[in-house]
């Protein structure tokens, strides 16, 4: 095994985010390729202006319920590493595994991936008019997306940081851009309101069912995705039981007001037909808003795009380094560089997984399947909170939510898991099941037995050196 120094002398990730780092984390992350490519999608699937509107305002309060839960699991488990972490302290070290797999392997990556081919599809599309440009393309330019995120967080946590807030302020400007002009339509158009916004109307042409339902809420929980991201930092955050409650409910409110405006924005400038068909909805109302200038909107998307980006890839490579410091996958992932202090090997095993992923997948395909895994999994940490709610409740917690929030948000996480599959089965949802069970091949031997080829050892003390990497404890 490679050397490790001793736990008196180990490294230390450093506590440097603050509240306003911490909700430019969240909402950093939450404000990114959803909002500019889902709309279509969830309006498709519901039938209706009225119906999508509805299926916005209840995926944002699904977000801050699931949110809160999480805080006060965070305040009960004060450590990085997310879902993993939380299935490890309650359930223990065998369905761990499976969550570990799953988030370092499939949802990190495909979220990873999803919003840099969002970024390539808007840098792109004012070069492509009429129609979506060449998927090659699309792929090449989100692998340098990938590239340059990569290479962000592994140089340093502070520039990482500075780069989330900056990128924050620059999307809710854009967005607060378009929720203006939309209103300035709707002010100018009377016709608007009728078709649009007037009751009957609304609702008119809503499909009913527990497949559309349940895709369309997927859709729109996923433009919310990176509520938990705190989570997956907790040692990196600065007073994390004032701060994490506190960033949370910041960032998803501003989140779901601005979601919800921007999407009446849309409406007021576009036709219901228009955003079915728009490869690209913010393009499509710039070309409608501002004319020959509507290529802006693409620039505005792209940047909005990258700040997801970067905070989606901040934590997930947490996920795969806590994990290898808990055992579940290979040492070296566990350590941190001995200068800049930030967990590359992880994060360069994240980067080489999602341009994995990245080859075969489209935007749709992955939205769906990244989503109906991971609210499996966040549907057994809501179990667990419950749990420890009734039967720990001595444990010390700085932030309480009552017993009926994560029941409430654990019924609607086996609904988003099991409609779709009922309703309207697909052979890939068995897949993503298979590829989850897999896990047990490798548990058996490589963690339940702790089997380790002599050939890893020395590959961990070569990786060591050549990264200059040492192993790193926890910060609690």
């Amino acid at each position: 095994m490679a050397d490790k120094t001793p736990k008196n002398e180990g490294l230390q990730l450093k506590r440097q985010i603050g509240l306003i780092g911490g909700v430019a984390i969240v909402s950093g992350t939450m404000i990114g390729s959803g909002i500019f490519m889902s709309p279509q999608y969830v309006l498709a699937y519901v039938g209706s202006p009225g119906a999508s509107m509805l299926i916005w305002f209840f995926s944002g309060v699904v977000a801050l319920l699931a949110a809160l839960s999480y805080t006060e699991l965070g305040t009960i488990i004060p450590e990085s590493g997310g879902e993993f972490t939380y299935i490890l302290r309650i359930y223990g070290s065998f369905p761990a595994f499976f969550a570990a797999i799953t988030f370092i392997l499939l949802l990190k990556p495909s979220s990873i991936a999803a919003k840099s081919m969002t970024i390539a599809q808007y840098v792109m599309a004012p070069f492509y008019p009429g129609c979506p440009p060449p998927q090659l393309a699309v792929k090449c330019f989100a692998a340098f997306s990938i590239l340059v995120v990569a290479i962000t967080n592994i140089l340093n946590v502070r520039f990482a940081l500075r780069v989330q807030v900056i990128f924050l302020v620059a999307k809710v400007f854009s967005l607060t851009f378009i929720v203006i002009g939309g209103l300035v339509k709707v002010i100018q158009s009377s016709t608007v309101i009728e078709e649009n916004f007037n009751i009957e109307n609304a609702f008119q042409g809503t499909q009913f069912s527990l497949n559309t339902l349940g895709k369309a809420l997927l859709q729109g929980l996923w433009s919310y995705g990176g509520w938990s991201n705190l989570n997956y930092v907790t040692e990196e955050l600065n007073k994390p039981e004032v701060n994490l409650p506190r960033a949370v409910l910041i960032a998803i409110s501003l989140v779901t007001t601005l979601y919800l405006l921007v999407n009446v924005s849309y409406l007021a400038v576009m036709t219901p037909k228009e955003l079915v068909s728009s490869s690209a909805v913010a393009v499509t109302w710039g070309n409608k808003v501002l004319g020959s200038w509507g290529w802006v909107m693409s620039v505005a998307a792209a940047l909005s795009a990258f700040g997801s980006l970067n905070g989606t890839f901040f934590s997930g490579g947490r996920v795969c380094f806590v994990a290898a410091r808990e055992g579940h996958m290979p040492d070296i992932l566990s350590m941190a560089h001995v200068h800049r202090l930030t967990p590359s090997p992880a994060l360069i095993f994240t980067t080489i997984i999602s341009l994995v992923v990245l080859i075969p997948g489209d935007f749709q395909s992955i939205v769906n399947y990244f989503s109906f895994s991971a609210w499996f999994f966040y549907a057994i940490v809501l179990s667990g909170l419950i749990y420890l709610k009734i039967k720990k409740k001595d444990l010390p917690r700085s932030y309480k939510v009552p017993i009926v929030i994560p029941i409430l948000v654990l019924i609607a996480a086996i609904f988003l898991v099991l409609a779709p599959i009922i309703d309207n089965p697909q052979i890939e949802y068995l897949y993503v099941a298979l590829f989850i069970s897999s896990g047990i091949v490798l548990y058996i031997p490589f963690i339940h037995y702790k089997l380790c080829p002599r050939v890893l050892d020395k590959l961990t003390v070569f990786l060591q050196l050549f990264l200059e990497v040492a192993p790193a404890d926890k910060n609690l």
